[in-house]
């Protein structure tokens, strides 16, 4: 689910005849369930209506068909809506299939736990960025968030990875996006991008610069090549009052590259 303010609806897109391929009313289901987020875990109808600009009969239609296959869940006790049980049991597929995570996370686990913070597995895929394992190590100080929380595309050195990782046509189109919404924005990030494929071209991962949260250092290091279509990113983040913040270019980014050349080695991944 996203973390957007707004899950406003885009036109779908069309074939070359003209005719849309995607359902609407699934497509306009689907956009309900993406106003919620981690942060976001309870909206009143109103707030659906103002977030998905549906029409009060067609959302109601949509919330009635949600609650009933246990997408959604109506709270009685908070008079407003909620994730239903049935989206875990939807998720849970999806990270079953996902055989990176169950290689990594022994020694993502490993990792966490030597550097008494946190090692985030990552997938991207068109433009979002989404947490799939996180290693907790034993006295970390850094948040967890929880697997299927959006992660910044461009604030993180993950996301800047995963930039570079796109064919250079998706990332003019997402530049060109931000651009059009923030051109001062669009501007910092383009410098980030030359700084991180700096890093990754003399170190092999990406720092962070502590641009999402000041009290956090963190380095990212991506796959070299993509699964299933979809890009993997691995990040480990400590805390800036930390010892370990001090090594996290000389000790914490290499032990993060040896690691994700493990688990391209195991998966049969070469550069």
């Amino acid at each position: 689910m996203t973390n957007e303010a707004h899950a406003s609806l885009t036109p779908p897109p069309a074939d070359a005849d003209g005719e849309s391929r995607l359902v609407s009313a699934l497509a306009r289901g689907v956009s309900i369930l993406n106003c919620f987020s981690p942060t976001v875990q309870e909206l009143s109808s109103r707030e659906l209506m103002e977030r998905t600009g549906l029409a009060k009969p067609t959302l109601f239609r949509l919330l009635d068909t949600l609650c009933e296959l246990g997408l959604l869940h109506y709270s009685e006790r908070l008079s407003r809506y909620v994730p239903g049980v049935g989206l875990v049991n939807l998720a849970a597929p999806a990270l079953a299939r996902m055989t990176v995570r169950q290689l990594a996370r022994p020694a993502m686990q490993e990792l966490a736990d030597h550097i008494a913070g946190q090692v985030e597995l990552i997938v991207g895929n068109g433009n979002a960025m989404t947490y799939v394992e996180i290693a907790q190590g034993v006295g970390s100080h850094v948040f967890r968030p929880e697997v299927g929380t959006r992660v910044s595309i461009s604030r993180t050195g993950s996301g800047r990875g995963y930039l570079l990782l796109m064919p250079e046509p998706e990332r003019e189109a997402y530049l060109a996006q931000l651009r059009a919404a923030d051109p001062a924005r669009a501007d910092w990030l383009q410098q980030r991008l030359k700084d991180a494929a700096r890093d990754l071209q003399e170190h092999g991962f990406c720092r962070g610069h502590r641009d999402l949260h000041r009290e956090v250092e963190s380095v990212a290091v991506p796959m070299r090549a993509r699964r299933d279509g979809e890009a993997w990113i691995f990040a480990a983040s400590v805390p800036v009052f930390s010892p370990q913040s001090k090594q996290i270019e000389e000790d914490i980014g290499p032990r993060l590259v040896s690691l994700v050349r493990n688990v391209e080695g195991a998966i049969g991944v070469s550069g």
